[in-house]
């Protein structure tokens, strides 16, 4: 997170995990299953609501700016059903001083969405994002129940409950090494069922091999990564434009307006969307809910204290200390800035410092699409009179 001069927390987002890894699915990818069993010393349940206002008023307080954003997480959050969301919304409403507002998002699997679901969601402002990984074939591989059945059509019945009531949504699609192979089938599917934001999010699970670390099969190839984006990129500027928000693709025109990375894994320093467990535990990173990692609990320390804390702000720069010599040099540094630190696993001659596995892909991408980028400063800077 960003701090002022006098040191308060300007920005940050809390990924709230009330039910922790509770799920009603068995993604054969989820970095999130056993988290929680691992973690946490009492058994799986949910956040009490002390605790619950507890961390709201935290959230309140440690919030400078006029809208204060809640991002709840899991696991599967619908799972602790709807009646204890509306408490989270009365407990906010309590909390929040009448110069702020509210803006709550909530990421699910969509396969327990029903009308009663997307009517609160509607009612009380939420965004939603939904994790889908493209058409049924595609979307089917990796994503099943605990039984090893397909989830799709519940998923597209909840994502097309949500639209009816005019949820806003987003989409996120989990790249790996089978539908990174079909890129305007993927794409093409999402612009059919009228996706207006997606993000992509590309699989990486490293695992040891021998005496070094791996992706595993199942993650995206580097390269086909980066193949993939440029054929989307390509299709989308020619013709979504203005019609549909790419993340992957606003963050590149970020740096055609000199402005700061808004998704973490490309802004040059990490550590300014912690997590929040179930049992008040607070860790710097969810690719880091490990006890090394745990950088405090509300129960015993205010969260502004926590956001704070020389341990997160330790974690936070580690990113940009630990980047290697040939990313510096990289043409594309400012588009990328390492990326995340837990995909630094590839040795490099010479180097002290890993390399980012997905290099190679966002080296391609980002020299692919920053004509443009490139394109569209030069026009900004022409209407702002600026030579």
């Amino acid at each position: 997170m960003s701090k002022s001069r006098e040191g308060d927390v300007q920005a940050f987002q809390i990924f709230v995990k009330p039910g922790s890894s509770r799920c009603n699915l068995n993604c054969s990818y989820c970095y999130y299953l056993d988290v929680g069993r691992h973690v946490l010393a009492q058994p799986l349940s949910r956040m009490d609501d002390d605790l619950l206002r507890r961390y709201i008023r935290g959230h309140m307080a440690a919030c400078r700016g006029q809208q204060v954003h809640f991002s709840w997480h899991g696991g599967e959050p619908t799972l602790l059903g709807i009646e204890y969301f509306k408490r989270i919304v009365q407990f906010q409403k309590q909390c929040c001083p009448p110069e702020k507002t509210i803006q709550n998002t909530i990421q699910t699997n969509g396969t327990l969405i029903n009308d009663q679901w997307a009517k609160f969601f509607a009612d009380n402002g939420f965004g939603v994002g939904i994790s889908l990984d493209g058409p049924a074939e595609l979307h089917n591989e990796y994503r099943k129940t605990p039984q090893g059945k397909p989830t799709f059509d519940a998923t597209m019945k909840g994502y097309q409950i949500l639209v009816e009531y005019g949820v806003p949504i987003d989409l996120l699609c989990v790249v790996n090494d089978c539908n990174v192979m079909y890129p305007l089938q993927l794409y093409r599917f999402f612009k059919e069922i009228g996706a207006t934001h997606l993000s992509f999010l590309p699989l990486v699970e490293p695992q040891p091999h021998d005496s070094e670390t791996v992706a595993s099969e199942r993650s995206v190839p580097a390269e086909a990564f980066g193949a993939f984006l440029c054929v989307i990129f390509d299709e989308w500027k020619s013709d979504d434009i203005g019609r549909i928000k790419v993340q992957i693709f606003e963050e590149a025109l970020r740096t055609a307006f000199h402005q700061e990375h808004s998704l973490c894994l490309f802004r040059p320093v990490c550590g300014a969307i912690p997590v929040l467990e179930q049992n008040g535990d607070v860790y710097a990173c969810d690719h880091y809910v490990k006890p090394t990692w745990k950088i405090g609990n509300i129960k015993e320390n205010s969260l502004e204290e926590i956001l704070q804390s020389e341990k997160l702000q330790h974690f936070g720069m580690g990113k940009k200390a630990q980047l290697p010599e040939i990313c510096m040099r990289c043409e594309v540094v400012s588009m990328c800035n390492g990326e995340c630190p837990k995909n630094r696993f590839v040795s490099v001659v010479g180097e002290a410092e890993k390399l980012n596995y997905l290099c190679p892909g966002y080296r391609l991408f980002f020299n692919h699409c920053r004509p443009f980028v490139e394109a569209v400063a030069e026009q900004w800077q022409k209407e702002l009179g600026i030579t």
